[in-house]
């Protein structure tokens, strides 16, 4: 059985980085690869561009981080095909049918397993954070 350490002293670990998706604004990375598996940390709804919050509702908030999840992906070299499981925190659980409209669009076939959770908050007060795992 292989352990994290094991994984971190043989080199198998990938830390993944990409200016296309918002920086990290804490001690973690945007994306951790081990062993042909991609963990991608949170992401909330920043313009990578602006570092800023994108103006709108859950709609717009919901396609930014995708927009920052797909730029992950496809900076560590998978695709949102590679997808194998989403998990969803939203402010409010009213918001989970837009949120569920938007997530439809980025993935149209043989969709990721999910969760989705209501919370008390998200940080910078972003209506939506999703953590993703992906596996080629």
């Amino acid at each position: 059985m292989i352990t994290t350490n094991d994984i971190i002293r043989s080199g198998m670990k990938r830390i993944i980085s990409t200016t296309s998706a918002p920086g990290a604004i804490g001690p973690y990375s945007q994306a951790v690869e081990a062993n042909g598996t991609l963990y991608i940390s949170g992401q909330v709804p920043v313009d990578p561009e602006t570092g800023k919050m994108v103006e709108g509702g859950i709609t717009e908030q919901t396609t930014r981080v995708l927009q920052n999840i797909r730029a992950i992906l496809l900076a560590a070299g998978y695709t949102m095909n590679d997808v194998v499981k989403s998990t969803c925190l939203l402010s409010d659980m009213s918001d989970f049918k837009a949120m569920n409209e938007v997530y439809a669009q980025f993935y149209t076939a043989d969709q990721p397993a999910r969760a989705a959770f209501a919370v008390k908050g998200l940080p910078l007060g972003a209506l939506i954070e999703i953590e993703t795992v992906a596996v080629r």
